[in-house]
């Protein structure tokens, strides 16, 4: 099983707009409504491609009951806790020239709530994963760190998709993987990455701090996976034209899961997390396992030595 952690959920209502004008009204040439939220996006690719996934977190008010509605449209099997306060957030993403996001605040989460996620995750042990993915509200700064504390003993496999303090503060832990893009690792490391070189050291620093793998997302550069056993293999980007990229890091790390428990391998995981990424990158909305698979027969892996 892959349990998938939404600390903050989200209806993400994503637009599409021939041009965008400031301060006049602006008609959608094409609109989509999805339950949004990393840990959520992660969950969903996983059921397209045939894994066994629960999705976790919280939910809270009206919002909460519609967001539920449509994970029951999309048919993924979840676990969400209720709040008795607030609402769930709405998202807005505007896809124009370029992509412009509105994201709502949420309900306000204590403790408490967390202690009652852990119970959830009791039950995981050896051959499954914990997915933490997406960013922590303020108000329960270092929650991540708080989960794998309680959870540490079970042995599941952790993966964290997150940024910042949030993230460094889970690597004494040693998830088995941690998904950072190009810009989030510079700011980890404290220092524009220029170079290979700057790269290798950058990422093998984190390792040092705990974390077993580090796969890196690029955009249209691609993707490079540190491995555990020492390997650095890299993914070309596909050339293709983006629709919206909403979920693209999400669907590389559902795709990394899901190669590396069917294929046995990290070079399957790479492929498949790659294509995943891309698919999505391409896609209105996330990526189908029809357009993944298309993707993979475009993925190219080869070895660097840095």
């Amino acid at each position: 099983m892959i349990y998938t952690v939404t600390l903050n959920p989200a209806i993400d209502n994503v637009i599409q707009t021939e041009a965008f004008q400031k301060g006049h009204i602006n008609r959608a040439c094409r609109e989509y409504i999805f339950p949004g939220g990393k840990g959520v996006n992660v969950s969903l690719v996983l059921e397209r491609l045939g894994m066994e996934t629960v999705a976790l977190g919280f939910l809270a008010g009206a919002t909460g009951k519609a967001y539920q509605a449509l994970l029951q449209e999309n048919g993924l099997n979840h676990g969400f806790l209720f709040l008795d306060r607030g609402f769930t957030r709405i998202n807005t993403k505007v896809s124009a020239e370029e992509e412009t996001e509105i994201n709502g605040g949420g309900p306000g989460i204590r403790e408490r709530d967390l202690d009652q996620l852990c119970g959830q995750l009791a039950s995981a042990g050896p051959e499954d994963f914990v997915v933490l993915s997406g960013s922590v509200p303020s108000r329960i700064s270092g929650a991540y760190a708080y989960i794998l504390e309680r959870i540490s003993g079970c042995g599941a496999g952790i993966v964290v998709d997150t940024t910042g303090e949030e993230l460094l503060q889970t690597l004494k832990y040693r998830p088995f993987l941690i998904k950072p893009n190009i810009h989030e690792l510079s700011e980890l490391c404290g220092a524009a990455i220029r170079t290979k070189d700057e790269l290798a050291a950058c990422v093998r620093s984190l390792q040092k701090a705990g974390v077993r793998n580090v796969l890196v997302s690029m955009g249209r550069d691609g993707a490079c996976l540190f491995t555990e056993p020492g390997e650095v293999l890299y993914a070309a980007g596909i050339s293709g034209k983006a629709g919206n990229t909403v979920g693209a890091g999400d669907s590389m790390v559902a795709g990394f899961l899901a190669g590396y428990l069917t294929g046995g391998s990290y070079r399957e995981a790479l492929r498949t997390g790659a294509a995943a990424g891309t698919a999505t990158a391409f896609s209105f909305g996330i990526a189908g396992e029809e357009e993944i698979t298309g993707c993979m027969e475009q993925v190219v892996i080869e070895e660097l030595k840095i």
